[in-house]
């Protein structure tokens, strides 16, 4: 028999450590794109609307040649940081590509990509987030 009274989610304070982990992924993200000269970087805080993840991070390089160094310096200091990438996309485009972290996702496009994706506009309802708060 089931217990209806019973749920599955984490209680709160097991919630805001998921969170706090959660922003420290960003942070780190964010630290290998500034140290790369990634532009425009973001954040958008998606944890109370999605379940996808609880934080966007999003910036775009000058070339196709710029964004794979952006995601290769991402990743490589994700992964020093002992988080783990459990899946890339568009790595051979070179015009966007991303980074799934499961609590984090980090999207990183050309230009004129990150314009035609608009993934700014599309999650309007995250809470926008100050990289240099993060």
């Amino acid at each position: 028999m089931v217990d209806n009274n019973q749920t599955n989610y984490p209680e709160p304070e097991n919630i805001q450590e998921d969170l706090k982990i959660s922003r420290d992924m960003a942070r780190t993200a964010v630290e290998a794109l500034k140290d790369k000269l990634g532009e425009d970087i973001r954040i958008l805080d998606l944890h109370k609307v999605s379940v996808i993840a609880d934080y966007f991070v999003i910036a775009h390089g000058s070339n196709r040649n710029h964004v794979q160094a952006l995601l290769e310096a991402v990743e490589e200091k994700l992964e020093e940081a002992g988080y783990e990438i459990y899946d890339k996309e568009g790595m051979g485009s070179f015009t966007w590509g991303l980074l799934d972290c499961h609590r984090i996702i980090v999207h990183v496009f050309t230009q004129e990509a990150r314009v035609f994706y608009n993934l700014e506009k599309i999650w309007s309802q995250g809470e926008p987030i100050d990289p240099e708060e993060i």
